[in-house]
């Protein structure tokens, strides 16, 4: 599975828009659906922790970022790091999604805090700035 940032990035490099679907329940506006998106950096700087912090931190963990964000948020972000308008349109999910489709994520990261982690998380318009404009422009790889 791809990343939508890296989905979107190529949309936007090839149409100029990005497609997102629609919401099929009322409480939700069409890009209102959440998530709780987490750079990639962010992962194996809370993995590494563990890799320290053993054998205290042990067992099962949630990671994220401990923060919901809209797909509209993070879309517009990829067009912010790209100097770009936003150009969205949402299209139907399909049928087979919709019954299983999550509309809210959330990790809880109190037992990763618990645990001794005291970074904070990259704020998700930063996170998606530096991975567009310093790694996918430029079609660079983590530590190159």
């Amino acid at each position: 599975m791809r990343s939508l940032v890296n989905k979107a990035q190529q949309q936007i490099q090839d149409t100029g828009r990005v497609q997102l679907f629609k919401s099929y329940r009322p409480e939700y506006a069409d890009g209102e659906q959440k998530r709780d998106f987490l750079y990639v950096k962010d992962a194996v700087q809370m993995t590494l922790h563990f890799a320290d912090a053993a054998p205290q931190a042990s067992g099962l963990f949630n990671l994220g970022s401990g923060q919901a964000n809209t797909w509209l948020t993070l879309t517009n972000a990829i067009f912010s790091a790209l100097g770009r308008e936003p150009r969205i349109d949402f299209i139907e999910m399909p049928e087979s999604l919709r019954g299983k489709y999550q509309y809210f994520t959330e990790a809880d990261i109190t037992r990763l805090r618990q645990s001794g982690y005291r970074s904070a998380v990259t704020p998700l318009g930063d996170a998606v700035r530096d991975y567009v404009q310093n790694y996918m422009v430029p079609a660079r790889k983590l530590g190159e």
